[in-house]
């Protein structure tokens, strides 16, 4: 059933003029038809280089989102709407607007993880692969508002030694469980093995210590290509262990926490795939005054990281 409905995908796609973006998050199913998998800013940088008349981005709505604002005379189809995102929910462009009254002149930068209306509001957007990147650049004298993952923004507030950055109170619930109990149980199981972690994680940095690595996904995907390690706990969503032991099978990649799964990211089934190209199902609008405001802040992001000679990685080994 699955092969029958990769290749009426495979099929769909030539005829629809069509190309297929998963986020590494996603069912391994659906990473094995898609034409480019990989992180938030790996897929915005494909969607603006593809030359296909429709980009079915199979991730969540705020994704979907970034490569319209990015291709805004193409298609661009999201195989379910009721993909979204608890981290791009919890702040909306009126408190993001509040905020700002509160710091004027401040310099917002937002996670890519925000809806469309937040990007609007914002001067940059950022991944986890760049946000050291987005926030260095800003004058010292200059206050930061970062938005709105607490434990990426905490993150980089360690790690640039900045004083006057301000953090939105939002997680995603998913990394938030892996908790640092979680980390020391797991090393204690697995004695030996390095620890990757997401930025993202609750436990990033208050277990810094026991990390090995800091890494945004696509960051992972290489140290997965590179690693010769025997054992290697995962600390992110369990979607990305798919790719990592396709690229190298002889390293066993064990998740820290085999419940981190984004139920958002698992409504995309290949099914749903294949309707949204057959049907010209779902189609993602954003209005023009917002894609106008919020491709200046994407633009800057994809800017700053074709600058940065290691823009895919988080941090190196830490200490």
């Amino acid at each position: 059933m699955t092969e029958d409905l990769a290749k009426e995908v495979r099929e769909l796609k030539r005829r629809r003029d069509a190309v297929l973006l998963a986020h590494n998050y996603q069912l391994g199913e659906i990473q094995d038809v898609a034409d480019h998998v990989g992180d938030s800013l790996y897929l915005s940088r494909k969607a603006m280089e593809t030359d296909a008349q429709v980009i079915l981005f199979s991730g969540v709505k705020f994704m979907a989102e970034t490569a319209k604002i990015l291709n805004p005379t193409k298609t661009v189809l999201l195989p379910d709407l009721e993909a979204g995102c608890s981290l791009s929910d919890s702040i909306t462009a009126e408190q993001l607007r509040a905020w700002k009254k509160d710091h004027p002149g401040a310099v917002v930068v937002s996670y890519v993880n925000t809806s469309a209306e937040v990007k609007a509001e914002s001067d940059y957007c950022c991944t986890s692969s760049n946000a050291l990147e987005i926030v260095r650049r800003v004058p010292e004298s200059q206050e930061v508002l970062f938005l709105p993952d607490m434990f990426l923004g905490n993150y980089v507030k360690q790690r640039t030694g900045r004083k006057n950055i301000h953090l939105w109170v939002g997680d995603c619930f998913v990394h938030t469980r892996m908790r640092p109990e979680t980390v020391r149980r797991m090393k204690g199981e697995h004695p030996g093995a390095e620890l990757v972690a997401h930025p993202e994680c609750g436990c990033s940095t208050e277990v810094l210590p026991d990390v090995d690595r800091v890494l945004s996904t696509d960051g992972m995907m290489r140290y997965a290509k590179e690693t010769r390690q025997p054992e290697v706990l995962v600390a992110t969503e369990v979607g990305i262990l798919h790719r990592m032991r396709k690229v190298n099978p002889q390293t066993s990649f064990i998740p820290l926490s085999p419940e981190a799964v984004c139920p958002f990211m698992k409504r995309n089934t290949l099914e749903k795939v294949r309707d949204s190209l057959r049907d010209i199902k779902y189609r993602i609008e954003v209005p023009d005054p917002i894609l106008r405001r919020a491709r200046k802040a994407l633009d800057r992001m994809v800017e700053a990281t074709a600058t940065s000679p290691a823009s895919t990685t988080v941090s190196a080994a830490i200490a």
